[in-house]
């Protein structure tokens, strides 16, 4: 059976179009910003070193792309560091990135793209079966190496929007529908906020996201540390 969108849409739409989303997208990525006022790390994640995406080095894991993930608030243990780097998990894992579209938008997609057995599952899965990567740094390092396609995904997005069952999907079907408005609203949240474009419609997303809800989430009422999601989320 197909996702349904209709949920996510739900929950997604009001948080793109508020007033706040602008503001919190400036903010992030200190765009017209006072002097002095800090941005956030996370404004490099896909810029750092030329990006992960970029064509000499889309197919392979760098150190550059555990920095990028590490300003994202995750770090890849050493011995899984090394063996992505130099080893046997670096080398499967660079086959299946080469499977992995590189020039194509989530909502452009098809969802056999993303669906569990896809190559872009399997790599999920590659990664989380390594002793100290967990799901979150798993989507992290799959977003760096495919920003368009793959989102940026941890516990506080989960949160906020009611803990999907497999959120790759999930959001897919969300971007896709009604002739992919909510992929046209976020390409003009992007414009409207100044944000360069080389920055996805996904990590608009996921940034309007956490930022709405980051703070709050730290917070003693909030419970949205749950169980590890199952696959592809």
């Amino acid at each position: 059976m197909s996702p349904d969108p209709r949920q996510l849409i739900s929950r997604l739409r009001p948080l793109i179009s508020s007033d706040q989303a602008v503001e919190d997208r400036r903010r992030y990525f200190g765009i017209g910003q006072p002097p002095g006022v800090a941005s956030f790390t996370g404004r490099r994640f896909e810029y750092l070193a030329g990006g992960g995406d970029r064509p000499t080095a889309a197919n392979v894991v760098t150190a550059d792309d555990l920095i990028a993930v590490q300003i994202l608030s995750v770090t890849i243990p050493g011995e899984a560091a090394l063996d992505l780097l130099e080893g046997d998990v670096g080398g499967q894992l660079s086959a299946l990135l080469h499977e992995i579209p590189n020039d194509m938008d989530m909502a452009e997609a098809g969802a056999a793209d993303l669906s569990p057995g896809s190559p872009a599952d399997a790599a999920w899965r590659l990664l989380t079966d390594q002793p100290g990567i967990g799901w979150v740094a798993a989507g992290k390092l799959l977003a760096r190496k495919r920003p368009r396609l793959l989102p940026v995904y941890d516990q506080v997005v989960r949160c906020l929007l009611g803990r999907p069952k497999s959120f790759w999907l999930d959001l897919h079907a969300a971007l896709r529908a009604d002739d992919r408005a909510l992929h046209r609203e976020l390409l003009a949240l992007r414009r409207s906020a100044q944000v360069p474009e080389a920055i996805s419609a996904l990590r608009v997303c996921d940034v309007v996201l956490w930022m709405r809800h980051h703070a709050e989430h730290r917070g003693a009422d909030c419970n949205g540390q749950g169980h590890q999601p199952d696959g592809s989320s």
